[in-house]
């Protein structure tokens, strides 16, 4: 049974990421396992790891969301408001299965709880390699349905140095706007990346867009981030294609994860799945496997939101994995 009121207390903490703590104090304070450990990180936040025995599977998922935090409300059957699939369901749904397991007298099972998965996965990597267990399961909105593989990212720094001017004259100088919409057009149009047959085309984004100059004058200079979904068929390309000399165009590579497959229990029928999540990061686990309540459809979104049938739903799938884990 999926406790609604500690659901509301996990969703009415602003744990957008760098504010995760307040919501680590109190699933630490709440909690009720044998042993439980808080690790320390050097950003003020921190992992958190709940055991119940010596652990045969693990329990992941994170307590950070993305801005802007939105209070929840329950609608029924429906519970709206950040991170209420992505991924406090996920905590409230795993704690709820771990809970049930300990009522049922069962043990070899762990929840672990981490910081910073939205922003690169620094709290995984931090922990990555402190437990090993043979099963790893990751909560992410899923649909319940586990993920069969996963597309990888791949970020660059970019740089565009323009020769700024009297916008009245632009054949006397080079907009860098100018430059930035010629090497997005590109990307577009001759990248050509491979199509995978498992994880479909590549796609990416520009974030952290910025090119500060009066309207009339060529802008001098324009930096960005480029971000990239990956597949098993384009990795290589994508690094290929970035590391082009283009005059006036310099690009820092910032790393990334590659694309991968996971564990599909039998029975289960398994999806591909677009988007990231802390489990490339964590080593010391036999098999890995990505499953949760929720879309990821309104993930990340203002009409965010996850039924608590959904959650009930999840509660049974975790025990069952369990149970057909051991």
């Amino acid at each position: 049974m999926i406790d609604t009121a500690l659901f509301e207390k996990i969703l009415s903490i602003d744990s957008t990421s760098g504010r995760e703590r307040a919501l680590a104090d109190l699933l630490f304070e709440t909690v009720d396992a044998p042993s439980k450990e808080r690790f320390e990180l050097e950003d003020g936040s921190a992992n958190l790891l709940f055991s119940w025995g010596e652990p045969k599977v693990v329990f992941c998922t994170h307590m950070d969301t993305v801005p802007p935090y939105l209070p929840p409300v329950f609608d029924g059957d429906t519970v709206r408001g950040r991170g209420s699939c992505d991924a406090k369901g996920q905590i409230i749904a795993m704690l709820s299965a771990c809970r049930e397991l300990a009522a049922e007298g069962k043990d070899g099972f762990a929840l672990l709880l981490l910081s910073g998965e939205e922003t690169g996965s620094f709290g995984a990597k931090a922990f990555s390699g402190r437990i090993s267990a043979p099963l790893l399961v990751i909560g992410e909105p899923t649909g319940n349905r586990p993920v069969s593989a996963s597309k990888g990212t791949r970020s660059f720094d970019v740089h565009f140095e323009g020769v700024p001017f009297h916008s009245g004259y632009p054949e006397r100088g080079r907009s860098a706007v100018d430059m930035f919409l010629d090497f997005m057009i590109c990307l577009e149009v001759e990248a050509e990346f491979q199509r995978d047959r498992e994880l479909g085309e590549t796609t990416w984004n520009v974030g952290e867009l910025h090119s500060p100059n009066a309207q009339n004058i060529l802008s001098p200079a324009l930096d960005c981030r480029i971000y990239f979904r990956t597949t098993f068929a384009s990795e290589a390309a994508v690094d290929k294609w970035m590391a082009r000399k283009v005059p006036g165009v310099s690009v820092v590579a910032r790393g990334g994860d590659s694309p991968a497959r996971y564990f599909v229990p039998e029975g289960m029928k398994g999806v591909p799945a677009a988007f990231g999540s802390d489990a490339p990061h964590l080593a010391g686990f036999g098999k890995k496997m990505i499953c949760g309540p929720g879309s990821i459809m309104v993930a990340h979104r203002d009409d965010e939101c996850v039924s608590l049938a959904e959650l009930e739903q999840a509660t049974e799938i975790y025990k069952q994995i369990y149970n057909t884990a051991l």
